[in-house]
């Protein structure tokens, strides 16, 4: 990887890393938030669903931006979004105190629209400059650092805490601004030819893309919407059950909430490692995730992890929390390289618009899901979580396909000594472009080198 676009890959790595924070790190207050402005469970986690369903909305068109104007002119945008929602909801706690929810929930609608055209377009930036197997890679360490940002964000987040639970919004402004500094010094367009059809051209464009690989992008959509929506609604769990039951506040329930997350990242970056030299294990690497996520949330129950007065409970419970972890870890990498690949440069924007898009709901329904669920029942949460786990990876199992995204290159990695003539990679998506083959110049008469 040239030192070049080693920069641009670690100046883009910023941005999921800050745009999870959005989420990640507001879950540590939200119990101290309930509590100073008298709110209900299922309320307090409206301040999660206000900023993803936003983001979820205006994310086609930061994806259509994006296509026409380049990657650059709505990412550093979209990051001043994102911060000045954390302003107004910092202002609105400040000022209004207990009455502040409503201006809140409006701060946090901002900083999801802001959100939307951050992470996707990271993505779709990455998509452009790194092609084939190098792809996996630079996506495997995007969604590392997104994985990166949620380890720290809820140990982040209930340090701010002890200053007062609106201090989460002040960090958000100051964590932001410099990672717009970052883009706009560090990167370098990576639209080569924006998008100059007109909209509804392009439209059309864009739906063909969906008509033609409807099969593999449902499955790969509700894969990515069914993982991390568990994984968020666990979060929430796991949050309402260390202060309750264990007692945990500050600093250490922070640090533990880590430790799931922690999981996934590690997992996220060695998955993108390995399908950089292996692209055949795509599909495997989403298949077997979901399953483990599914068995993992399954064994919290059935060995009695949901059980307080059970002596084993408390190391069933977090270990099936790790192996959650670890089993989104393989499913987010893979997906994000099949569904990047999926287009061509200039509706590749549109695409992981629409993916992250999914994405963002699912992270939207965790909470409040899982705030119901945990009145009817400690185990209900991980029940639900196992069959919606497992109707994920059953789909992704029989209607995934990595040739239907990717063409032949998806069943299976670029060999060189397979190239064509020209230079081509074998089994590479069509839209990609050749790697030129040097060739010597011709003989000049008189000229006795031998070639």
């Amino acid at each position: 990887m040239r030192a070049r676009t080693g920069l641009q890959l670690a100046a883009l790595a910023t941005v999921p890393f800050i745009m999870v924070l959005g989420n990640s790190m507001l879950i540590p207050v939200l119990p101290a938030m309930r509590t100073a402005l008298h709110l209900g469970r299922a309320q307090s986690g409206l301040a999660i669903t206000a900023f993803s369903v936003p983001a979820g909305i205006a994310i086609a068109l930061a994806g259509y931006l994006a296509d026409r104007y380049g990657r650059k002119k709505v990412l550093i945008p979209a990051l001043l979004t994102y911060a000045l929602g954390g302003g107004i909801a910092l202002l609105a706690a400040l000022v209004l105190k207990e009455r502040a929810f409503p201006l809140v929930l409006a701060g946090r609608v901002v900083q999801g629209i802001g959100a939307a055209g951050t992470a996707p377009v990271a993505m779709a930036m990455a998509g452009d400059i790194f092609q084939s197997s190098e792809r996996a890679r630079a996506l495997g360490i995007l969604e590392a650092a997104n994985g990166m940002g949620k380890v720290l964000s809820p140990i982040l987040g209930s340090a701010l805490g002890l200053l007062g639970w609106y201090a989460v919004f002040a960090g958000y402004a100051a964590l932001t601004l410099p990672v717009a500094g970052l883009i706009w010094l560090f990167t370098r367009e990576s639209l080569r030819q924006p998008q100059e059809q007109p909209a509804g051209a392009y439209l059309r464009d864009v739906w063909a893309l969906f008509r033609r690989k409807a099969q593999s992008l449902a499955a790969g959509f509700l894969a990515g919407t069914v993982a991390l929506s568990v994984l968020f609604g666990v979060l929430f769990y796991l949050s309402e059950t260390l202060e309750a039951k264990y007692g945990l506040d500050g600093i250490p329930k922070g640090a533990v909430l880590a430790v799931p997350v922690l999981a996934m990242s590690v997992t996220s970056y060695l998955t993108g490692s390995r399908l950089q030299r292996n692209q055949k294990l795509l599909k495997p690497a989403v298949v077997a995730g979901l399953a483990l996520g599914a068995a993992g949330a399954l064994g919290v129950p059935l060995l009695g992890g949901a059980r307080p007065d059970r002596g084993t409970g408390d190391w069933v419970f977090f270990a099936g929390l790790v192996v959650l972890g670890v089993g989104t870890g393989l499913v987010l990498p893979a997906l994000n390289t099949l569904i990047t690949s999926a287009a061509k440069e200039q509706e590749r924007g549109m695409l992981t618009a629409a993916y992250n898009a999914t994405r963002f709901f699912g992270v939207a329904l965790g909470p409040p899901v899982y705030g119901f669920l945990m009145g009817v029942g400690r185990a209900w949460p991980f029940f639900f979580s196992a069959a919606v786990l497992g109707v994920a990876a059953a789909t992704s199992l029989f209607f995934l396909s990595p040739v239907q995204l990717m063409g032949q290159g998806g069943a299976g990695g670029w060999d060189p000594a397979q190239s064509g003539a020209d230079g081509a990679r074998a089994g590479a998506p069509a839209w990609e472009e050749p790697i030129p083959v040097w060739e010597p110049p011709p003989l000049e008469d008189g000229d006795t080198r031998v070639r």
